[in-house]
């Protein structure tokens, strides 16, 4: 397993950034590689990407919602992957979003990849133009999920 972490200071309130990181099927439009998130129900999604040619489609459930707070999810079959996105406020106008993601590359190319570093670039490209998203909207978001998913066992 590899792990990947990035931060991003984005300017705009914690509640506008965490409600924009809730519309999974606007990812598309600031992550590269993901071609379409199909939200399936308030807790499951499938994921369709394309990444150094290389096609995948796999399913992810969040694991772990609380609004303003943080994001967890593990993908339930295909890709093996978990992580959890993380909002901090650091004023009223300001927050920073921070990813952490463990995964499993599987091959030769994909773990070459991984080695070279390319994830962690992916991760941090994905998170800057989220900011530019965000921003560019002038912090209105186009959605946002507000209920809880309360961690297993909690």
């Amino acid at each position: 397993m590899s792990t990947v972490t990035e931060s991003v200071d984005v300017d705009v309130p914690v509640r506008a950034a965490y409600n924009q990181w809730t519309q999974f099927e606007e990812f598309p439009r600031f992550m590269e590689g993901v071609n379409e998130i199909r939200q399936l129900d308030a807790t499951h999604t499938h994921w369709k990407t394309e990444i150094a040619g290389v096609k995948r489609e796999f399913d992810a459930e969040i694991t772990e919602q609380l609004p303003d707070e943080r994001v967890a999810w593990k993908s339930t079959e295909g890709e093996k992957q978990a992580g959890v996105v993380t909002f901090h406020r650091l004023d009223d106008t300001h927050t920073r979003v921070t990813v952490q993601m463990d995964y499993d590359p599987q091959g030769l190319v994909e773990n070459a990849g991984d080695k070279l570093g390319i994830v962690d670039r992916r991760v941090k490209g994905d998170l800057k133009r989220f900011k530019e998203y965000i921003e560019n909207r002038g912090g209105m978001e186009t959605g946002g999920w507000r209920g809880q998913v309360d961690r297993p066992g909690a």
